[in-house]
């Protein structure tokens, strides 16, 4: 009967044991009160119509984040990892996207006029009505991505050779 009673307990220990090592061995979750800069980790955060213009947020964490209508002109978000964030109505001109992951982002109706996206992961990517005039899209990966509306004039398309005809909505003529 005592053996009955220790092999329970044993098992229970040990359960609780390995829940503290699978919970406890992941990584603090993002701080959205962290001030910006780079490397920040800021997944799954708001940031809905804030002004964030012309800072350093390279190599930020922003998988999940939303920055609608926000005002980031001029900021740079080179090697970012940002699957799925929003930026709905955002003023990005001039902002560099280079070597940034935005698989299944949302750029609808942003302003990313003059921004650079060499080389960045646009795979399923949102650019319904975005304005994208002027814009680098060198060695970007728009597999899927919804350009529909998009307004391309004088974008460098992927191939860094061709750049967009004036009047390039959709696709780049």
């Amino acid at each position: 009967m005592h053996r009955r009673l220790i092999f329970p307990r044993l098992i229970q220990g040990f359960a609780v044991w390995i829940l503290y090592a699978v919970l406890g061995a992941h990584p603090a979750t993002a701080a959205c009160n962290d001030p910006p800069g780079p490397g920040v980790d800021w997944r799954q955060c708001n940031f809905d119509r804030y002004d964030l213009e012309k800072i350093d947020l390279s190599g930020a964490r922003l998988d999940n984040a939303s920055f609608n209508r926000a005002a980031l002109a001029g900021t740079n978000f080179t090697a970012l990892e940002g699957g799925r964030v929003r930026f709905i109505g955002a003023n990005l001109q001039d902002t560099v996207f280079e070597r940034a992951q935005l698989r299944y982002a949302d750029f609808s109706q942003a302003n990313l006029s003059g921004a650079s996206f060499k080389d960045a992961d646009l795979a399923n990517t949102r650019l319904v009505s975005a304005n994208l005039r002027g814009a680098n899209l060198t060695g970007s990966r728009l597999r899927g991505a919804d350009l529909f509306r998009a307004d391309l004039s004088g974008a460098t398309w992927v191939d860094g050779q061709r750049v967009c005809a004036e009047g390039s909505i959709s696709f780049c003529r």
